[in-house]
């Protein structure tokens, strides 16, 4: 994933724990604006959440934040 994505994921990470504490859950959707300009880097974060990881539809978003900082 890229570093542009990874940087993203994480501070909006951040700013819901921060909102509305650490058991926050969230989908990939999360990280984008409700038009989606970018279809490229929505799939690339959905191949990695849905086909990489097998994740369910919402994961904690500190459970996020430590896969991206540890580079998974």
């Amino acid at each position: 994933m890229r570093n542009e994505l990874r940087t993203k994921i994480i501070d909006v990470c951040e700013e819901k724990i921060a909102k509305k504490g650490p058991n926050v859950g969230l989908s990939f959707y999360a990280f984008f604006a409700n038009k989606n300009d970018r279809p490229d880097l929505l799939m690339e974060v959905a191949t990695w959440w849905i086909q990489t990881h097998q994740l369910d539809h919402f994961v904690k978003a500190k459970t996020i934040k430590t896969m991206i900082e540890k580079g998974m």
